[in-house]
C-alpha cells in the first residue's frame, strides 16, 4: 500500500466537481501561480501528513451517503499529479466502492504513471488558466502547450471535462480570452462544462503569515456581473456558470 502527503481534508465540498464531494488537497506543486490560493500547499511535504490509500478511503466512506448519484472524491492540491501511483490508488479503490472520482489538476505534468491515473478517473477539473502562452510562462510557470496536450489526452480517452479558468481584471478578463477558451471547448468533445471562477485575495493572509509576497495583491476582484458577461460569450456552456462572486 502506497504512501503520500496530504495537506487537508474537506469533507463537505460543493464547488469542486459534480454534487456533494470529499475533497483531498495533496501536498506539492509544481508551479508557481501569481494567483495561487494555497500558497501553502508548494512544498513538497510543508506541514503535511503522510498518509496510506486505505486511510483516506475509510475517511471517504463516512460521507458516502451524502455523495448520492453525482457525488464523490475530488483530488485537488497543489498538484495530484505530482504523487500519481498514490492518487491511483486511492480512486482506484474508491471505484471499487462504488464512489465517484473527480481529478482537480493544472495539467501541466505528462508521464505513464499519470496515464495510469486517468484509468481510474470518471471527470477531471482541468485548469486552462490563461489562453496566452505569454501568459503562461510569466504568471504560471510553464508553457501553455502542456495543459493542453493533457486535454488531448482526455479528449482521447472520453474522459468528461470541466475546463476552469480564474478571471483576473486586466489579466485575462477580456473578450478575446473568452473566445479562445470557448473554442479550446468546442475543440474537445470531452468538455461539457466550463466554469469562469472570480479571481479573489482572500489567500493574501496566508501570504503575510509565510511571509512571501503575493504577486497580484493589487489587482481588484471581478463583480458577479462582470462574470455574468463574460459567461455570455461562452454560448452553449454559458448556463454551466460558476458558483455565484
Amino acid at each position: 500500500m502506497s504512501k503520500g502527503y496530504i495537506h487537508s481534508f474537506q469533507s463537505l465540498g460543493t464547488v469542486d466537481g459534480p454534487g456533494v464531494r470529499f475533497v483531498v488537497f495533496f501536498q506539492g506543486c509544481n508551479l508557481r501561480c501569481k494567483c495561487c490560493h494555497n500558497p501553502d500547499t508548494w512544498a513538497k511535504v510543508g506541514d503535511s501528513k503522510l498518509f496510506e490509500a486505505s486511510e483516506v478511503l475509510r475517511r471517504v466512506l463516512r460521507y458516502k451517503e451524502y455523495f448520492k448519484d453525482n457525488g464523490g472524491i475530488t483530488l485537488s492540491g497543489g498538484e495530484p499529479l505530482l504523487q500519481p501511483n498514490f492518487a491511483k490508488e486511492i480512486f482506484a479503490l474508491c471505484k471499487e466502492n462504488g464512489i465517484n472520482t473527480c481529478l482537480d489538476t493544472s495539467g501541466s505534468i505528462i508521464n505513464n504513471d499519470v496515464l495510469a491515473l486517468l484509468d481510474v478517473t470518471d471527470r477531471v477539473l482541468l485548469d486552462v488558466k490563461y489562453t496566452e502562452n505569454s501568459l503562461y510562462l510569466e504568471n504560471v510557470g510553464c508553457s501553455i502547450n502542456l495543459p493542453l496536450e493533457f486535454l488531448g489526452i482526455l479528449n482521447e480517452r472520453n474522459i468528461s471535462t470541466t475546463l476552469r479558468q480564474v478571471i483576473i481584471p486586466t489579466v485575462n478578463d477580456s473578450i478575446e480570452n473568452i473566445n479562445k477558451l470557448y473554442e479550446i471547448a468546442k475543440s474537445h468533445k470531452c468538455v461539457d462544462k466550463v466554469e469562469l471562477l472570480p479571481f479573489r485575495k482572500i489567500c493574501q493572509t496566508k501570504y503575510d503569515e509565510m511571509n512571501i509576497p503575493f504577486s497580484f495583491a493589487a489587482l481588484p476582484t471581478p463583480t458577479k456581473k462582470d462574470i455574468e458577461h463574460l459567461n455570455s460569450f461562452l454560448f452553449e456552456y454559458a448556463l454551466n456558470t460558476s458558483p455565484s462572486v
